[in-house]
């Protein structure tokens, strides 16, 4: 039996790799001589750089950029393997909450500067093609902080620099390009991420992930309404109206700069790491497809890795089943998607805490029940 393991991160607990290991046990354990294809997952979020470097053999670099509050950080970004014009950045890596400790998250202060020093990094090395993750942010600056990194200038109505950090874009006036990196027209971007949510309004970047990044409720009305300033005056200065396209509230509004600053494309973050890692010609000849998330509920259906994976499965006529830390309400409508079972790894009544120690054991031992009941199935067909 080839039995193919395609997982996304199980966020605060394992990456997608470790998942990946902890599944091929438990297929094994069930059936020694299955052949397992390990294949980790990511939507664009935590884990594209690995997915991406790490499955074409391609090359990692770390650099010291600025991070979201303009603190020296390790960054990693990397270059496709057999394609040495082609690079992978994931935002967080220099602009991420996890890097700033929960007391001193503020929205309103933090800044993608660290983002663009890994983009300029990128045309240092001759890149043509530059694939950006968004995900995790703790920003909230529009990618104004990106794009001042590659030359971009915001002024105030007083013809004065505005300071790094989403609230000051309420005083932004002018927004000039002439210095933007001139190496910029000559590269294709490419955003890879499951967000559609526009830049402003009750389903914009403010309000629906300001607070996750330490926003009160008045910061939120007031990032708000610097980000519609800056949606307005790059429209005026720039030519680009960034207002209401779907994705551009992504990472705090990074979506929108690298629109408006980039000519950035938005594309499926799954899709990407499918197509780069040619995941059709693993799963057309498998037996059984595994995939599986920190939770599954509704927001699976909204370009999350296990239902990228189960569509190709379908196309296919491969069984699709998904494994996974949690599951919400919602989970009956993945069924049309190509997922043919969806199981929870939580086994007993148990503190997170508690959970999240044997969470390696409970998805081997879950993967091995999945598998046992799969052979069975087969045997008696």
């Amino acid at each position: 039996m080839k039995v193919v393991v395609a997982p996304d991160s199980f966020k605060g607990s394992m990456s997608a790799i470790e998942v990946c290991q902890f599944m091929k046990e438990g297929v094994l354990q069930a059936l020694p001589n299955a052949t397992v294809i390990e294949m980790p997952m990511a939507d664009g979020g935590e884990g594209t750089l690995e997915c991406l470097i790490n499955g074409t053999n391609g090359t990692f670099y770390k650099e010291v950029v600025n991070g979201p509050l303009g603190n020296p950080v390790h960054a990693k970004w990397g270059i496709l393997g057999g394609d040495s014009k082609t690079a992978v950045i994931e935002m967080a890596q220099s602009s991420g909450l996890t890097l700033i400790s929960k007391k001193d998250r503020n929205p309103r202060l933090t800044n993608t500067y660290g983002t663009g020093q890994l983009i300029k990094c990128a045309l240092d090395k001759g890149c043509t093609r530059i694939i950006i993750g968004l995900g995790g942010s703790a920003t909230n600056d529009g990618g104004m902080g990106m794009a001042a990194a590659l030359g971009v200038k915001f002024y105030n109505k007083n013809g004065e620099s505005l300071p790094l950090g989403g609230i000051h874009l309420a005083d932004l006036d002018v927004v000039d390009i002439e210095e933007l990196d001139s190496r910029i027209k000559n590269i294709e971007f490419i955003i890879a991420s499951d967000v559609t949510n526009p830049l402003c309004g009750p389903t914009g970047a403010s309000y629906v992930f300001g607070p996750q990044k330490g926003a009160s409720p008045k910061d939120v009305e007031e990032l708000d309404t610097a980000l519609r300033n800056f949606a307005e005056k790059v429209k005026d200065s720039v030519g680009k109206d960034i207002l209401h396209v779907p994705g551009s509230g992504a990472a705090g509004g990074l979506g929108a700069g690298l629109m408006a600053f980039l000519d950035a494309k938005v594309s499926s973050g799954i899709e990407i790491i499918m197509n780069t890692l040619g995941y059709d010609e693993h799963i057309k000849d498998a037996n059984l497809v595994l995939t599986g998330e920190g939770r599954t509920d509704e927001q699976t259906l909204f370009g999350k890795v296990p239902v990228g994976v189960a569509r190709v499965a379908k196309k296919y006529n491969v069984l699709a089943i998904c494994i996974s830390g949690s599951l919400g309400e919602g989970t009956d409508q993945l069924y049309d998607q190509g997922i043919t079972a969806i199981f929870s790894i939580i086994d007993a009544p148990n503190s997170l805490e508690e959970i999240l120690s044997k969470t390696g054991n409970l998805i081997k031992s879950t993967t091995s029940n999945v598998v046992r009941l799969v052979k069975l199935n087969e045997r008696d067909r």
